[in-house]
């Protein structure tokens, strides 16, 4: 069976497709994406393809492919591809939850002490040459400890961020189409109040609001204009979720005329092109989709969607299946 990997990743997931018997595996070396007309060249004659989230899987895509049988998206996001059109033609579709969900909270806390304590704007003036010495009213930020962090989504990156919150002693509420039961892991005892409670509540009455939801039509621009006009002055919007989940324009407006304090992002609505105007902002921490960037996280990650991708093929089930319904179409 050929399979094609479409971008250079982490040696695990090379690995893992090696160690496979049946399979010829081909791939782009790159560590650059393919053209939406290289990936169909490359990818015409396969059966298993292992794409990343940067790469457009389309229903053109699919037609012009006809022996595929399974998508291994190195992601846990899945945006990328159309499910639908996948399940139409019998083709799995797979992704790789879990693995990434430490290294996305903690970069979520990084980007939240970053933006509250000014360390960009800090650096930019120490390496500039232009810092001259300490003094009491200098890049004053905000405080973390002790306030109240809104979570928009509640899953597994949710909870992770929770259980991070209650080192800083943080009151914790959330938002979710379904309220999550009490446990150890996302309720731990140091911080037994984690409420939930509706959108509009959240976005008024948290200090920093951070998006853990799935993108999907029903999300898209979740944070508008209209809402980002109920957070406080003084609070902060963190970011590492998707970035269409954001009103990129609404959300510069919103931070040059100081209608919240700040913002910190990893994920951006045109990714990787800025909104107008967001690159000359002082009071936001921009990364570039460093997530799961962990060479730990990466390499399971790429493991993990070379066994997803050996094991569909095999006729194998395992839980990492995002449109089992597939299956049916194929019998």
């Amino acid at each position: 069976m050929k399979v094609f990997v479409s971008r250079s990743i982490p040696p695990e997931g090379l690995t893992a497709l090696e160690a496979a018997t049946g399979l010829e595996v081909s791939r782009n070396s790159q560590d650059q994406g393919l053209s939406p007309a290289e990936l169909i060249k490359a990818s015409q004659e396969a059966e298993g393809l292992l794409c990343l989230l940067t790469d457009k899987i389309d229903a053109n895509f699919m037609a012009a492919c006809p022996k595929l049988k399974v998508i291994s998206n190195m992601a846990v996001g899945f945006n990328n591809i159309e499910v639908e059109a996948a399940t139409r033609r019998g083709i799995l579709v797979t992704n790789t939850p879990g693995v990434l969900t430490g290294a996305t909270a903690d970069l979520t806390f990084a980007l939240l002490l970053a933006v509250a304590r000014r360390l960009g704007e800090g650096e930019r003036l120490v390496r500039s040459g232009g810092w001259e010495g300490w003094g009491p009213l200098q890049l004053l930020g905000g405080e973390v400890s002790g306030k109240t962090l809104g979570l928009i989504g509640m899953g597994r990156i949710g909870k992770a961020v929770a259980r991070r919150a209650a080192g800083f002693d943080m009151k914790v509420q959330y938002y979710s189409r379904h309220r999550v039961a009490p446990d150890p892991e996302s309720d731990p005892a140091s911080n037994p109040a984690i409420r939930l409670v509706e959108l509009e509540e959240l976005l008024r009455t948290s200090d920093f609001v951070s998006l853990h939801a799935p993108y999907n039509p029903e999300t898209h621009h979740l944070i508008n204009a209209e809402r980002l006009s109920w957070l406080k002055p003084s609070a902060y919007l963190i970011n590492t979720s998707r970035g269409p989940l954001v009103d990129e324009t609404a959300l510069v407006a919103a931070l040059q005329t100081q209608k919240l304090a700040g913002a910190g992002l990893d994920v951006y609505e045109l990714e990787p092109k800025l909104a107008e105007g967001l690159a000359e902002l002082e009071n936001v921490v921009l990364a570039p989709h460093l997530g799961s960037a962990t060479h730990q996280t990466r390499g399971e990650m790429a493991r993990l969607a070379a066994t997803n991708l050996v094991q569909s093929l095999q006729g194998q089930r395992h839980p990492n299946e995002v449109n089992p319904a597939a299956l049916d179409k194929r019998a």
